[in-house]
């Protein structure tokens, strides 16, 4: 996949605030068009009203990709694979991230912030954002998906 100009709406929680920053600073003056959807501050708050945001936005603004950050991730992939469409991969490891990908076609990248270093969190996005679906016999798999979420 081309890299250039691609979009990208990202959210966290308190526990992901900093690492969210990261990303941006990192990736935004590069290839990336981030679009921040909160949290901005380390303060507490509450991960679904996040999740709703990047997946809103996503699903109707247009963008290439999504990514949520929270402590562990999975309030962030619970909250976000609610939404029909939406296909959030909690990935801790670049292969894990490969394949969400390939095989899963996922459209949003969940980070666990507090279980990553800043270094792992940007190969895990590069990887993410450069690895394209496999399509073939993972096409059918990926379409029953959206059949569970009514």
């Amino acid at each position: 996949m081309n890299e250039t100009g691609l979009s990208v709406v990202i959210g966290s929680d308190h526990a992901g605030f900093e690492m969210k920053q990261h990303l941006i600073m990192t990736y935004g003056q590069r290839s990336y068009r981030f679009t921040d959807k909160g949290a901005f501050s380390g303060e507490s708050v509450d991960y679904p009203d996040f999740a709703r945001e990047v997946c809103e936005h996503f699903l109707f603004g247009g963008f290439d990709y999504g990514v949520l950050i929270c402590g562990s991730g999975n309030g962030m992939v619970m909250s976000a694979n609610r939404y029909k469409g939406i296909r959030a991969a909690l990935c801790w490891s670049e292969e894990i991230a490969r394949l969400a990908r390939l095989h899963n076609n996922a459209n949003i990248l969940v980070l666990p912030g507090r279980f990553l270093t800043k270094d792992e969190a940007e190969k895990i996005f590069k990887v993410f954002m450069i690895t394209n679906f496999e399509g073939g016999r993972h096409v059918r798999r990926v379409e029953k998906m959206d059949l569970l979420n009514h």
